[in-house]
């Protein structure tokens, strides 16, 4: 196949063989460190989870454990960026190419199968507290839940100031933010219960948690098994950058397009580019490279340059074939 060169450089082989690979090292990163900010936000869940799984037991609410149940989401999916920002510093080595980026999708695979066994047994503790119904605290309810818009309200302020320019952070905090609005949620079943005495309302409530839960799990599992797959990144457009690639001087054609997670913030994007010219400028695929950065946040880019009679020869040039 192709040799491989940097930048500002071209190697021919034969008459007709024409290869140039770009290659962009460069890689999205946080502003700031949030290492602090990850530690406090879980540290501080955690207690909360701990707290309101005993204080749920207690108070005989299957409302709170649910919650309880889901807050401890929100520990994962904190510790899952928190480990990807991490990763994200670590340097490739001889076994390991692409560093251990990739880890961070195991992860929140690993978290959604997780979070969608423990909802199951939430379903079916909740169905037969419907057909049986037990007495449950309203106050208790209601001052944890409290405890919880605070705590996950706090923890979402500590990634406002980054969540504008990092996906990851920005994760990290519509998930505390959601759940600031969950917890007020559960506040409601409590008022309710004091105030009507109804105590099925707490299954209810529990039941309508869990399919919250299900409903985000599902979308976290879909992306996951996605990525985990090499598949294209949901926030990626395959047609986008195809015409954009194919609206390239000199270009006329391309083949072998392939666009990929490294981890859950990087993505890498590999293509055959035909062309009809025999020369391009020093900086195409210097600049090439930058404007897929800035036009669709690919991180890691590589690029062969084939001439029109070489593409044809190309065993990857034809469609479906990998």
């Amino acid at each position: 196949m192709a040799s491989h060169c940097d930048f500002h450089s071209k190697h021919k082989i034969g008459h007709n063989h024409d290869h140039s690979h770009g290659h962009n090292h460069s890689h999205h990163h946080t502003p700031k460190s949030f290492g602090r900010a990850f530690a406090f936000g879980i540290t501080l869940n955690l207690l909360y989870v701990v707290i309101e799984a005993l204080w749920g037991l207690y108070a005989n609410s299957l409302a709170l454990l649910a919650d309880a149940g889901h807050n401890l989401s929100d520990i994962l999916a904190l510790a899952c960026a928190w480990v990807a920002m991490y990763l994200s510093k670590k340097q490739p080595t001889q076994k390991f190419t692409y560093g251990y980026r990739r880890t961070s999708i195991l992860a929140s695979l690993s978290n959604a199968i997780i979070l969608l066994i423990v909802t199951g047994g939430i379903i079916w503790e909740a169905i037969e507290r419907i057909i049986y119904p037990t007495s449950v605290g309203g106050w208790a309810i209601i001052i944890v839940a409290a405890v919880g818009v605070v705590v996950n309200g706090l923890t979402a302020l500590l990634f406002a100031s980054g969540q504008k320019d990092d996906l990851n952070i920005k994760g990290a905090f519509l998930h505390m933010a959601y759940d600031a609005l969950l917890s007020f949620a559960v506040i409601i079943s409590g008022i309710i219960i004091v105030f009507t005495h109804l105590n099925i309302v707490d299954p209810i409530i529990s039941l309508l948690v869990s399919v919250f839960i299900i409903w985000g799990t599902w979308s976290l599992l879909k992306n996951s098994v996605t990525l985990a797959v090499d598949g294209v990144p949901v926030d990626m457009d395959t047609k986008a950058i195809e015409h954009y690639l194919r609206s390239l001087p000199g270009i006329v054609d391309l083949h072998d397009l392939h666009i990929w997670a490294m981890s859950t913030t990087e993505t890498a994007l590999t293509v055959h580019l035909v062309s009809d010219s025999s020369q391009h400028s020093e900086d195409f695929l210097a600049n090439l490279s930058q404007n897929l950065m800035t036009k669709f946040k690919i991180h890691h880019a590589t690029f062969q340059i084939e001439r029109v009679k070489e593409a044809k020869k190309c065993l990857l040039a034809h469609a479906g074939t990998v």
